[in-house]
């Protein structure tokens, strides 16, 4: 990444999440001098620091992880691990950004986190060629495969306009909670994959996607009643081209940021923001985070939102 791309990228604090005066930027403020209105903002941005820290400062800023996790439950945590790829190639979840979400769930209590994606490569070589395979089990999580049509069961999707139902993972179906990981990147298909589409990793069919609406079904697929309670957005280190695998670490990018968000629309949104300081893809052209909107997952509009943003 060169010295201008990194000058745009650091408009993370700025340019990429606008707020207007007497909106995001008052609540800020009044949650400062209000502490009973400060238990946690509804998007938090963090940039310049290393995965692991930048997670928990946001997480703190949220509230903390106790706030989302409560003691005896089983969680899930859905990164993209989708390619044979190693973490330098961006076409993955940072791994050390799961092992640390893992270790914070069992530290709120959580009695097992488990982490899964419904790979495109080998789901051996993905889980170990990402490190994230490596990562969670060094923090105390279990990593489940996906590559088999008997790890799913369906699910309705009455709110869906296309897609009315599907089968999805049955570590989705039966965990009391689950934290959406994507990392941020281009993709041929969709321009950009952020936390929307990484629910095409919690689903069997995703042929059915591609021939009947791409970007309708990826939206309606949100509608599925057991949403995140988190959606953590890796942007610490950013594929840039060529995706969802990319041909080398030329196409990446290395801007260290992280999104943090309940309302899954509003972090695609702040996450394509960013990604436009590096590399010219308007949000229009990922329809899916409109189409979301549309399906009342959440706000594009995010200047009206609690944003807090950290620097480190």
């Amino acid at each position: 990444m060169n010295r201008r791309d990194f000058l745009k990228a650091s408009a993370l604090t700025g340019a990429a999440i606008i707020m207007k005066p007497g909106t995001a930027a008052d609540l800020m403020v009044q949650s400062a001098q209000n502490p009973a209105t400060g238990a946690g903002f509804d998007l938090v941005a963090a940039m310049g620091g290393e995965p692991e820290p930048m997670f928990r400062q946001a997480i703190a800023e949220m509230g903390g992880m106790k706030k989302f996790i409560k003691p005896g439950w089983q969680v899930v945590v859905k990164p993209n691990a989708a390619w044979d790829r190693p973490p330098e190639r961006a076409a993955n979840t940072n791994p050390e950004l799961v092992g640390e979400i893992v270790r914070h769930c069992l530290e709120a209590g959580a009695r097992e986190v488990i982490v899964f994606d419904n790979t495109c490569d080998d789901w051996r070589r993905a889980y170990t060629a990402s490190g994230i395979e490596a990562a969670t089990r060094a923090a105390g999580g279990r990593m489940m495969p996906a590559h088999q049509k008997s790890y799913y069961r369906s699910a309705s999707l009455p709110e869906g306009k296309i897609l009315k139902s599907t089968l999805i993972h049955q570590a989705i179906l039966d965990c009391d909670a689950w934290i959406n990981v994507p990392i941020l990147k281009h993709h041929g298909g969709t321009h950009l994959t952020i936390a929307m589409k990484n629910y095409m990793g919690i689903v069997w069919d995703r042929r059915f996607f591609h021939w009947n609406g791409l970007q309708q079904c990826i939206a309606d697929s949100c509608t599925y009643s057991k949403r995140p309670v988190l959606n953590i957005v890796d942007a610490y280190r950013v594929l840039t081209a060529n995706g969802p695998q990319g041909r080398s670490e030329a196409d990446v990018a290395t801007p260290k940021a992280l999104f943090i968000s309940q309302d899954i629309v509003a972090v695609d949104t702040a996450s394509a923001r960013f990604f436009s300081q590096i590399r010219n893809i308007p949000i229009e052209s990922v329809s899916h985070i409109a189409k979301g909107q549309e399906l009342n997952l959440g706000t594009m509009d995010i200047d009206q939102l609690n944003v807090k943003r950290i620097r480190l």
